[in-house]
């Protein structure tokens, strides 16, 4: 439960809390991300204060605030003096052990930090150096930011903002480019105009049908109970980074194929199906934009991708796994594709957001939250992604080997998210320590991978 600051009517505000940012830090929610970045060296921690007050801390003025009351008891940000030696953790792991032995470490250090609640008497964010070497690292830096901040399209910006390109710092690093997805066009040249109506209608139709969906499932309708999802969230979790592999355009076919697996309770396709009532729900970027932008734009009052949390969600149900398409995975997977295009042919993110902004006029943001709340505890899982660079980069002279991200402190049992960096794509995921089997999960993951893999060669 996050405990109010109250202050006095003469101290002074910087800015007002988004709504976002009130939903994410309340009596029902409190969440927060996780970035790890891998290290190609030995990390050298000396220059660790002064990178944090010459290049962290002028990112953005949320970084040296704390959210307070007003007398009003709006929230707002206010300015303090950043003691940085409170924010820097170093951890002693026990000496001289092989790298697996302090995988297992990092991740039980994951674990821990992602269930402590950051202090909300000083900013909310601190770092964590490891500096153990790791089967895929030679130490590691960990970012806890506060979700209040921002969203992942803001935090990544202010992470780019500490960054360098490796080879050449000079020259700025490049992602891989952002296509919008297809919206329908409506024009009077060749009769376009008429044959684009079975378009609109249809769009008109998974509109209203994915909204209602998603309301019901926010307030009434919960998933099954499963092998994913306990329905008795107690807060515990254990994190795991899960795969490196090439970006694959059909990575959520393969989660998704993967996740059943792990519920069958075997691998290699059971006679006993476990096909309970699942749901993903998929956080959605909101911004109109094919790129990131510098956290100066981003920061400007009329910017066209603002500092903050601009994002939306859909659920999205996993696909029934049959016994034919446990020996023919590509059906799966087509059915997973041809399931999220027509989510895609739906403005149902947006009007999400039109009723949580309608709820906070007329209910408050304490109301909201719990609506949030809601909707994520119905649902059995969270999934995520974000675009990293396509370059290797450096930070203090460490070239950076691996990057993933974790949102933690959500009240479901399994989170996912991803991130493509350097051409590969990492995949994290967040289990209820104690409920799901990580070790077991992961495995099922890979030989979801593989089945895809195999069978696409097989037609290739």
């Amino acid at each position: 439960m996050v405990k109010d600051l109250n202050v006095e009517e003469n101290d002074e505000y910087s800015e007002p809390v988004s709504p976002t940012g009130q939903y994410f830090n309340s009596s029902v929610l409190s969440i927060c991300v996780l970035a790890v970045l891998d290290s190609d060296i030995p990390i050298d921690d000396s220059p660790t204060l002064s990178l944090l007050r010459d290049v962290f801390l002028p990112i953005n003025p949320r970084f040296s605030s704390v959210m307070v009351n007003d007398e009003n008891g709006v929230k707002k940000w206010k300015k303090v003096e950043v003691k940085l030696e409170d924010h820097v953790n170093i951890p002693v792991f026990p000496p001289g052990l092989s790298p697996g032995s302090y995988d297992t470490h990092l991740r039980d250090y994951l674990s821990k930090i992602a269930m402590e609640q950051l202090p909300h008497n000083r900013p909310l964010w601190n770092i964590h150096i490891i500096k153990y070497p790791t089967s895929n690292a030679a130490g590691n830096l960990i970012f806890k930011l506060h979700h209040s901040l921002g969203d992942g399209y803001s935090l990544m910006g202010a992470l780019l903002s500490c960054l360098q390109r490796a080879e050449n710092p000079t020259v700025p690093l490049t992602f891989p480019s952002l296509t919008s997805a297809p919206t329908t066009k409506l024009s009077l040249e060749n009769n376009s105009f008429f044959k684009n109506i079975p378009n609109v209608l249809w769009s008109a139709f998974n509109t209203v049908s994915d909204f209602g969906w998603s309301l019901l499932k926010s307030t009434y309708v919960e998933d099954d109970k499963s092998m994913i999802r306990s329905g008795g969230y107690r807060g515990r979790v254990q994190a795991c980074s899960c795969l490196n592999n090439t970006i694959n355009d059909v990575i959520t076919g393969i989660i998704f194929l993967g996740t059943r697996l792990y519920m069958q309770g075997t691998v290699g396709g059971s006679n006993k199906m476990n096909n309970e009532h699942t749901t993903a729900l998929v956080l959605l970027n909101t911004r109109t934009i094919g790129g990131y932008k510098s956290v100066k734009e981003m920061v400007k009052p009329d910017a066209e991708s603002a500092w903050g949390n601009q994002f939306g969600f859909l659920h999205v149900s996993l696909p029934e796994l049959s016994s034919a398409e446990s020996c023919h995975p590509l059906d799966f997977v087509w059915k997973t594709k041809k399931l999220i295009q027509r989510k895609r042919n739906s403005s149902a993110v947006f009007l999400t957001g039109q009723l949580l902004e309608c709820l906070r006029k007329y209910t408050g943001p304490e109301a909201t939250a719990k609506y949030i709340h809601s909707t994520l505890k119905n649902s059995s899982m969270t999934i995520s992604n974000v675009i990293g660079p396509v370059e290797q980069m450096a930070l203090a002279d460490h070239p950076v080997k691996g990057l993933y991200f974790m949102v933690v402190g959500v009240p479901q049992s399994l989170t996912i998210t991803m991130m493509s960096y350097m051409g590969k794509l990492r995949v994290a995921v967040g289990t209820e320590k104690g409920y799901i089997d990580p070790t077991k999960f992961k495995s099922s993951i890979e030989t979801a991978f593989g089945m895809i893999l195999n069978a696409s060669q097989e037609i290739a």
